[in-house]
């Protein structure tokens, strides 16, 4: 066989490898990781942040592209307590989720909250189910460069949903591994309220947030 055959069974090779990567590979070890978050709320919410844990103090800035094709900041709400939500259209938790995250964005944006769904999947799925299921909210979306912006949180391997709390100063008070019930949604945000009246600390904010949610955990019927 000549040389030439040899370099494109190579290539073909390399593309079908590449491409069962990403839509078969890629998607389920997301899956697989998903699904290792702890059941219990109070382990998944409220996580001590520190330097050990590589958790920034702050937002971390990074870029994406929104609905518009545009290349947008994460930093473009400023003066907002942001709720940055990092999921994907397979993943069934994140799904689940987004009917609450849109309710917190009609009926809590006036008080300066702002949700920002980061979705880390292939941008034709998000623009068609983000259309099909009215999100009204501003989506940025990534694949690879999605996944980098989940490592800017400290999270070494990546877990969807992933949720993020910030207060008016773009401080990091809380995050949250897993699917937000509507009952968790009302502590985590009376805690970032707490935090923006000068209450808490945000420091002092996981302490509180991490007992109020063993509380309403416990006080939870099992399913």
């Amino acid at each position: 066989m000549k040389q030439p055959a040899y370099i494109l069974i190579a290539l073909v090779a390399g593309a079908v490898g590449f491409f069962l990567y990403r839509q078969v590979i890629e998607p389920r070890l997301l899956q697989e990781s998903a699904a290792s978050i702890p059941a219990n709320a109070s382990d998944r919410a409220a996580a001590p942040m520190g330097d050990s844990l590589g958790v920034p103090t702050h937002l971390p800035e990074f870029s994406l592209m929104d609905r518009e094709g545009e290349m947008r900041s994460i930093q473009s709400w400023p003066g907002k307590s942001l709720i940055v939500n990092f999921w994907a259209t397979w993943c069934a938790p994140c799904r689940r989720e987004i009917p609450l995250l849109k309710q917190i964005q009609d009926e809590h944006s006036a008080e300066g909250f702002q949700v920002v769904g980061i979705a880390v999947d292939f941008r034709d799925d998000v623009l068609a189910y983000a259309d099909e299921i009215g999100i009204n909210y501003p989506i940025l979306i990534g694949e690879q460069d999605g996944l980098d912006a989940v490592a800017k949180f400290g999270i070494a391997a990546a877990a969807f949903p992933f949720t993020v709390f910030t207060d008016a100063q773009s401080r990091i008070v809380l995050t949250h591994l897993g699917e937000v019930t509507e009952a968790e949604s009302k502590v985590l945000l009376d805690i970032v309220r707490r935090v923006n009246a000068g209450e808490l600390t945000p420091e002092a904010a996981r302490t509180v947030a991490a007992k109020q949610l063993r509380n309403l955990d416990a006080a939870t019927p099992p399913a």
